[in-house]
């Protein structure tokens, strides 16, 4: 089975990165050789993967040539029918709204209707936001073409939702569940309130943006999504629950299945919960009678079956990282656990085992998407591991006897409070310590060292860990590397221009003006990044900050530019003076859009566009503008060339090539977070600039991201 996982991966993948006759020939010369051979197994090996990459191909075709897909590029209005498939999640739009993922199931529109089942995000306002999962809605709106792989379309709709039919008694009956939880923890402070229905059913909403970083850095963000471990736990509760009540045989099987299909209702039948659930199952049979035979297998299984049901997930980082987590589980933390069992208490050496076998495994993934290796990772988990049990059953319950009565539920939810304080304070101190990262190059070079070291430690590592004195001063050398920070010579390098800083999913450029001091261009979504930055470089003089336009991955990180520091001026979309040119230190900047009286219906069409020139060279700051604007630049501003470009909107595929390849930039700079849910930057994009010859560079990849002039030489130095 784990070898019938990895071809249908192959197939998931070859459907995905290739063109579609790629898998007819892959599978074809398979077939042949298993026949020559008689081969049995990779005849069957074969199939799967052939029928994984048909899969993959199908959902492709379905998606793009559908006819919600059709309408969308033409940017049609339509009146559709549909099913509500997620909760409302605030957008980071112009004005206060919600997005919401709905399976049209009817839609109208150039005088056809067409009967379909077609997934698309909805955009909407503000009034949208109780909007039920399961309810069926009549919709009003204008399709336009989606980003997401897993999207035929996005609707943008305006005025109330219409609901035709209320969510079944299931959807309802989860609901309860869910808002009972919320009640039950109701009364406790900020952090630990928005932190315990995330831990129980991964309902992050109303989570702190800081605290959520903290999470990160510390390698625990797992905590706060849907994982494998909720699942365990909440089902292993259950479980014990049932034999307190003479539950015996067979019965436990009945029980797991209901708690499996109830999680599932409660944390929402997305992929990442059906992929958590799927994982969840397969470490509960681990746990079990012979799991270190039957949980590889059962792995095997789960992957072969959700890569049939989603080829998609092939393509999935957090499916990988959780395939990944869980064989790291199953295989590799037996041997450490008995290693440390010869001289450690055995449920202290299973404590340390878990957390470190999944981290190891997903070192080379995580690398890769991030270019950082967490130091603290293993240290934060296995100190937060006693209160995450605890805090997840005892949520549950809070969440179930509040269905009884609210201040029932208050009984268990209080300590579940509790319990959640000290997963804050583990993720706050983690974060605070010195080094709790250390950067690591995401190149083909970087990553394969890394995974071969990976493999070097899991080899010798219960070896070292056998003996006490081994094993402490591993211990001993993890800590120092942690708390003491060692230097970093050369940051900032000497001749920087222009930095794009590292804020995840978002811009913040800051231009240098002089000794200490730089125009910040946009803030990101979260202060704390931003502020680093800007303490990377030495900032302390911020003589003008400017706000391209009012999307929450832009401005929602204005607090970290003002954190001690001396802010003069701030401009915005609204009162920026359309070509004019003003001097700012040491640099030149001349405002190239938007024009006086300029109205748009996409906010990112009002971006402020800045030309800057530092030291000689020319930086073009470009905001989220996108085609039609572009297009309008090249009116306004023909023959513009530039030595720097600030690609668009991420890097999104939406593009007038054009202009951008026609701007003759030898560096491209690419904003955007590691596995974000646009597909930023798209492939597409990069290659036509890559192909330029210009040199493209990615935060998401590379970290921040420094232009520098060194004797009339343009270059580009980062930080991983």
């Amino acid at each position: 089975m784990p070898a019938l996982a990895l071809a249908a991966w192959a197939g998931g993948l070859l459907a995905a990165l290739l063109p579609w006759w790629a898998t007819g020939v892959v599978a074809l010369a398979g077939t042949v050789t298993a026949v020559l051979r008689r081969s049995g197994a990779l005849l069957a090996a074969v199939l799967v993967l052939a029928a994984v990459g048909a899969a993959g191909l199908l959902r492709d075709a379905q998606l793009q040539r559908a006819p919600v897909a059709e309408l969308a590029s033409a940017r049609a209005v339509v009146t559709a029918e549909g099913v509500v498939t997620s909760d409302p999640r605030p957008t980071t739009g112009f004005e206060d709204g919600v997005a919401v993922r709905v399976t049209l199931r009817e839609v109208t529109g150039r005088g056809t209707t067409y009967a379909l089942r077609s997934p698309v995000l909805v955009f909407a306002d503000a009034g949208w936001e109780d909007v039920e999962l399961g309810s069926r809605l009549r919709l009003d709106g204008r399709l336009a073409p989606a980003e997401g792989d897993d999207l035929a379309a996005t609707l943008a709709v305006g005025g109330s939702p219409v609901v035709v039919a209320p969510p079944d008694v299931w959807w309802r009956g989860a609901a309860a569940v869910r808002a009972s939880l919320r009640e039950a923890v109701a009364h406790q402070p900020e952090h630990q309130r928005a932190l315990v229905p995330a831990l129980v059913v991964g309902d992050d909403a109303g989570l702190d943006p800081q605290l959520a970083e903290d999470f990160r850095a510390t390698g625990m963000t797992h905590l706060l999504a849907v994982s494998g471990t909720n699942l365990t736990l909440v089902v292993g509760f259950l479980l014990v629950l049932g034999r307190w009540c003479g539950v015996r045989g067979r019965g436990h099987y009945v029980v797991g299945l209901v708690g499996i299909v109830g999680f599932v209702l409660l944390a929402r039948t997305e992929p990442s919960v059906v992929r958590a659930a799927a994982m969840g199952t397969v470490a509960l049979v681990g746990m079990g009678v012979d799991g270190r035979q039957r949980g590889p297998r059962a792995l095997g299984v789960a992957v072969v079956v959700l890569l049939l049901l989603d080829p998609g997930l092939a393509t999935s980082v957090g499916f990988a990282l959780s395939a990944v987590a869980t064989g790291g589980i199953l295989l590799v933390a037996p041997g450490l656990r008995d290693a440390m069992a010869r001289w450690l208490p055995r449920w202290v050496a299973e404590a340390v085992a878990v957390p470190l076998a999944a981290q190891l495994a997903c070192t080379p993934i995580v690398a890769g998407i991030s270019g950082q290796v967490s130091l603290v990772a293993v240290a934060a988990n296995l100190v937060a591991a006693p209160a995450v049990g605890p805090a997840t059953v005892l949520g549950l319950a809070g969440g179930l006897l509040g269905l009884i009565a609210a201040p029932l539920g208050r009984v268990p939810g209080t300590p579940a409070g509790w319990c959640a304080a000290w997963l804050v304070e583990v993720a706050q101190r983690g974060a605070a310590l010195p080094v709790p990262a250390v950067g690591w190059g995401t190149g083909a070079v970087s990553l394969g060292l890394l995974t071969a070291l990976v493999v070097a430690l899991t080899v010798v590592l219960p070896r070292l860990l056998a003996r006490p004195a081994t094993g402490i001063g591993c211990c001993c050398l993890v800590a120092v590397l942690v708390l003491v920070r060692l230097p970093t010579p050369g940051w900032p390098p000497a001749g920087w221009v222009m930095v794009a800083c590292d804020v995840g999913q978002g811009d913040a450029l800051v231009v240098r003006a002089g000794k200490a001091s730089g125009v910040v261009v946009d803030a990101g979504p979260d202060p704390a990044l931003v502020d680093r930055c800007l303490d990377r470089l030495g900032i302390e003089r911020v003589p003008l900050l400017v706000l391209t336009h009012p999307h929450a991955d832009h401005v929602d990180g204005v607090a970290g530019v003002l954190e001690g520091r001396e802010v003069a001026e701030v401009e915005t979309h609204a009162d920026a003076a359309y070509g004019s040119t003003r001097v700012v230190g040491d640099a030149t900047l001349q405002v190239l859009w938007p024009p006086p009286g300029h109205t748009v219906e996409n906010p990112n069409d009002a971006s402020v566009v800045l030309l800057a020139e530092v030291s000689g060279s020319r930086l073009l700051l470009t905001g989220d503008v996108e085609p039609p604007t572009q297009l309008a630049l090249a009116r306004s501003w023909p023959g513009l060339q530039v030595d720097v470009v600030k690609v668009p909107h991420h890097g999104s595929r939406f593009q007038d090539t054009g202009w951008l390849l026609g701007l003759g930039a030898e560096v491209a700079l690419v904003s955007a977070g590691a596995d974000n849910d646009y597909g930023h930057p798209a492939p597409e994009t990069l290659a036509a600039l890559s192909a330029t010859g210009a040199q493209v560079l990615r935060t998401d990849r590379q970290g921040d991201l420094a232009v520098v002039v060194e004797d009339g030489a343009l270059g580009v130095l980062t930080t991983r």
